[in-house]
């Protein structure tokens, strides 16, 4: 128990050195904050060590005071797309669902899984269950394989390494050299399925969105059940979803 309120409190500690540093942005030396922390400057310097180290803050080399780290602007712009996402995406959702009559998702990847960040509900009586905010694996998941496919190919065996392939129904793909053939598939034609890897009874097609760096950000898809969703139907829900990420794609600056 002791161990744990230290924890908490060396983060909210750490915390309280960024709000301070954002109030002083020609940076504050080690005595300085010490004082507005209220703690030693071994302790001020400890939590800033750690803080510098993971790029949240850093040090000029001629005064040795400390200012906010470039780390701060890469959280707040992946903050800044992903509002911007969905804000762009939300018309995109109403065509798709207006259009095939299922259910569109936006998603985007958060410690190595999708969110869903928004839905717009199929308007048919027997639809597939998601709640936005809802967590999935990336490996079994129509729009978490189109994410998955285009991140950097360090990125994809170490999530795969540490998250596994775990088997939901009798179609997952479990074994890692068959799913990084599936991935490479889903790179070459751009957009993915999900057929009943997940979910039995549920098809998806799902494509990734991209930032103007052309870095993988999100990914957008449409589900439904097997007995509306046919062969025929999901390539056409395929197209569809592939046309539409695109243009999400070009008004975040991807070429």
């Amino acid at each position: 128990m002791k161990s744990s309120v230290i924890t908490v409190q060396s983060v909210d500690r750490a915390l309280l050195i960024l709000d301070i540093l954002q109030e002083n942005s020609k940076g504050l030396g080690v005595t300085e904050l010490s004082l507005k922390l209220d703690v030693s400057k071994s302790t001020a310097h400890r939590l800033l060590m750690s803080l510098q180290k993971k790029g949240y803050v850093k040090q000029d080399e001629e005064n040795q005071k400390y200012s906010l780290g470039l780390k701060l602007i890469e959280l707040s712009q992946t903050v800044s797309d992903n509002l911007d996402i969905r804000k762009l995406a939300s018309n995109y959702l109403y065509h798709l669902a207006e259009l095939t009559g299922e259910t569109a998702h936006l998603v985007i990847m958060e410690n190595d899984e999708i969110v869903y960040i928004d839905k717009i509900e199929s308007s048919e009586t027997i639809r597939m269950f998601s709640n936005i905010g809802k967590r999935a694996p990336m490996h079994c998941t129509g729009v978490g394989k189109a994410i998955l496919a285009f991140l950097p190919e360090d990125k994809i065996l170490q999530i795969i390494e540490e998250k596994g392939l775990r088997k939901f129904t009798d179609k997952t793909i479990i074994e890692k050299n068959t799913m990084l053939e599936h991935l490479k598939e889903i790179r070459n034609r751009g957009y993915s399925f999900d057929d009943e890897e997940h979910e039995l009874g549920i098809k998806c097609a799902a494509a990734p969105i991209f930032n103007y760096k052309g870095d993988v950000v999100a990914g957008i898809s449409v589900a439904g059940p097997i007995m509306r969703v046919d062969d025929e139907k999901l390539e056409m829900i395929a197209s569809e979803v592939l046309r539409v990420s695109r243009e999400i794609s070009k008004h975040l600056g991807k070429n």
